[in-house]
């Protein structure tokens, strides 16, 4: 089998730390979700999925009916699937047939589905996600009684397994405000459930930022996205539970993630010569340059020409010039024996030095969510030890 240019390593000890960190946040009575929209955010959704499950990981929520099919693929038989984003009305069968429940946002959605499970002959299992105040998605409160009159009324064939909403802007402690009125908006939607007499079978709010810094949001599921990858999901989440377990610092929350090719070529500049595309770097004594296989077609930020880091023999070694498509330039004049083949590490750790995923996104003025989903599909992912 032919090489790609690049390779992504994730790493199942550091997961399973992620995991038990959380678990004690959350406790063990809420169902984890883990959420693997954009590919997993970027670890890839084939390789991750299986990962997951081995930390005993059975319910994996997704933004779309492609991504569903995805871990539908690499999932076991007993693993549970949720579409929180969009499902094309053609493809509503196929998720009812395939026990793939899904949110519904608006009124009309509900009979079309009623349709596709008499077709499919099987029960649709539906998540009503409420408008609560990030207005995105979300059934508005005038839209709700009717719809649940028609749940009720539909029972035999609309399973009400979920009621949700989502947070806009859990991660910051300057939105606490807006997350109060929120929460109290979805108690207000699950006090009309009573009324009705239709209660759902699972209750769910929280995201990474709500369940690790807001106990009250933990209801019977949390969807956890960020934080199993090993990312608190703001500074102000992780202060939070610095200041909670009274420590200095914490390194619960553990990176799965490495980027990783290899030296491509090795040349030696002459003072006064230019390096890479135009003049962006000239060089001012002579230089061992290594030339590596891969750039910003390969989601390596263009921002981080003259700028970024690379590992190699456990040294950093700086890029120099500008980043192409798909080569791009290190000075490796302080890092002696350098050789073509070696590897080099774009994020991760190599002997006692890393290159965090931040050191991108501090950079280039990416989120570390942007940074990561960004990577292409094609970057061949495995998992180690």
């Amino acid at each position: 089998m032919v090489r790609h240019s690049s390779r992504i390593e994730l790493k199942q000890s550091a997961y399973k730390n992620n995991i038990n960190f959380i678990r004690k946040k959350i406790g063990e009575g809420p169902v984890f979700s883990s959420v693997v929209k954009a590919n997993a955010y970027g670890h890839g959704i084939e390789v991750f999925v299986p990962m997951a499950e081995k930390c005993g990981i059975h319910h994996f929520c997704v933004a779309s009916s492609y991504e569903a099919e995805q871990v539908l693929k690499a999932c076991r038989d007993d693993s549970q699937i949720v579409i929180m984003g969009i499902l094309y009305e053609e493809d509503i069968v196929w998720a009812i047939e395939h026990g793939i429940a899904f949110f519904v946002y608006n009124f009309d959605r509900l009979p079309v589905t009623l349709e596709a499970a008499k077709k499919a002959g099987i029960r649709a299992k539906v998540h009503i996600e409420v408008e609560t105040g990030a207005n995105r998605t979300g059934m508005n409160a005038r839209e709700f009684p009717r719809a649940l009159s028609y749940l009720k009324k539909h029972r035999e064939s609309l399973h009400f397994e979920g009621l949700c909403t989502h947070f806009g802007g859990a991660e910051s402690t300057s939105n606490q405000f807006k997350i109060d009125m929120q929460h109290k908006r979805y108690k207000e939607f699950l006090q009309k459930c009573k009324e009705k007499g239709l209660m759902p079978q699972i209750r769910h709010i929280a995201c990474s930022a709500a369940a690790l810094a807001m106990k009250d949001t933990v209801y019977d599921m949390v969807r956890i996205g960020v934080a199993q990858y090993g990312f608190w999901p703001s500074p102000d989440i992780y202060f939070a539970h610095i200041y909670e377990t009274n420590k200095k610092s914490d390194a619960s929350l553990k990176r799965i993630f490495s980027w990783k090719t290899d030296v491509m070529d090795i040349k030696e500049v002459k003072p006064g010569e230019f390096i890479g595309y135009g003049t962006a770097f000239q060089a001012t004594h002579p230089m061992n340059i290594a030339v590596l296989p891969l750039g910003y077609s390969n989601g390596y930020p263009r921002a981080l020409s003259n700028r970024g880091q690379v590992l190699i023999h456990g040294k950093k070694a700086p890029i120099v010039g500008l980043i192409n498509m798909n080569l791009f330039m290190v000075d490796v004049t302080h890092i002696p024996s350098v050789k073509v083949g070696d590897e080099v590490v774009l994020i991760g750790r190599q002997k006692n030095n890393v290159i965090n995923v931040s050191s991108f996104t501090n950079a280039t003025q990416l989120l570390n969510n942007e940074m990561l989903s960004r990577l292409p599909a094609a970057i061949p992912r495995s998992v180690v030890k």
